[in-house]
């Protein structure tokens, strides 16, 4: 193929290439990139490809590039979605202390007036117990319940965003 017929072979059938690419992978910067990639590997082969087939190739070589596009992009996926945290943002205003603070309204009386005593005010086990009326062991509990609520009511991104 000469060089000529290159360019009139670019002319001719880049948008159709274009297209059915855009159509297989959905995203127009890779259909571009396909195209390219494509048309390059045409000119490395030019000598080897007659005029007359360099349609069937482009064809072949563009759907041969979309197909391995599409596993990349798949494998991509999968390694994103095993080892890292799916993060959406959303437009709404999100403060930790606010989150938090709704996360403890949630709490049953006693217990988040334990967590508060211990965590907010400093107070010692000993001291919420004669505040409360409660031995230690059961302020411990109600600490450990509580803080227990919140951590599983904090991992859960529903209740942050």
């Amino acid at each position: 193929m000469t060089v000529e017929e290159y360019n009139k072979s670019v002319d001719l059938f880049s948008d159709g290439i274009y297209r059915f690419v855009l159509k297989t992978l959905k995203n127009q910067d890779m259909a571009k990139d396909t195209v390219q990639d494509t048309y390059e590997k045409l000119w490395t082969k030019h000598k080897e490809v007659s005029y007359e087939k360099v349609k069937s190739y482009l064809f072949t070589t563009a759907y041969h590039a979309s197909i391995d596009q599409i596993r990349r992009e798949k494998k991509k996926g999968d390694y994103e979605t095993g080892h890292s945290l799916d993060v959406s943002t959303n437009e709404q205003y999100s403060d930790v202390q606010e989150v938090l603070s709704k996360a403890v309204d949630q709490l049953p009386e006693i217990q988040k007036s334990v967590l508060l005593l211990r965590d907010y005010e400093g107070y010692s086990y000993e001291e919420i117990g004669e505040i409360t009326g409660l031995n230690e062991s059961q302020v411990k509990v109600y600490i450990f319940r509580a803080r227990l609520y919140l951590k599983n009511y904090l991992v859960s991104i529903e209740n942050i965003i």
